[in-house]
């Protein structure tokens, strides 16, 4: 068995340097880069873009019908706050709470930013307006969530 393995071994070696080097051996079995490349899914980036920013889906699916009832959301009201739901949130912070960029469905730092000047008016936010959607942000979201639960 010893004798067999040797013998293997000095023939992948062979093998290898007449093929242009153990570095070069070790690639030419490699997959090629069509057979490599992962196939990304529209399911995996629709799981990927939902940001329920810290709220259960009961409470999410409240925001999605309120969103749906004045500020134009269409998608489905499935408590995964996705890029239809951000931009109606968007839409709704761009008329009253200063947001100014893109209606884009991305809860990026300026739509943070305007949530909070909301939540700090109306839903006991008391943090700084830094974009940053940490427990405080998270928290006043979710007493609007409990809100509209309870109308």
């Amino acid at each position: 068995m010893r004798r067999m393995t040797r013998m293997f071994v000095t023939m992948t070696t062979a093998v290898a340097i007449a093929g242009g080097g153990v570095a070069a051996a070790g690639t030419s079995y490699a997959a090629t880069g069509h057979q490599a490349q992962a196939k990304v899914s529209t399911t995996a980036v629709s799981t990927l873009a939902v940001n329920n920013m810290g709220l259960n889906s009961s409470a999410a699916a409240a925001v999605q019908m309120w969103l749906r009832n004045f500020w134009g959301y269409t998608g489905a009201i499935d408590g995964q706050l996705g890029n239809g739901s951000w931009q109606a949130m968007q839409r709704f912070l761009k008329a009253n709470y200063g947001y100014t960029d893109a209606i884009d469905g991305d809860p990026g730092p300026n739509t943070i930013r305007a949530m909070q000047n909301w939540l700090k008016g109306y839903w006991g936010y008391t943090g700084a307006i830094d974009g940053v959607a940490g427990s405080g942000t998270q928290a006043a979201f979710a007493r609007f969530a409990v809100y509209l639960m309870s109308t």
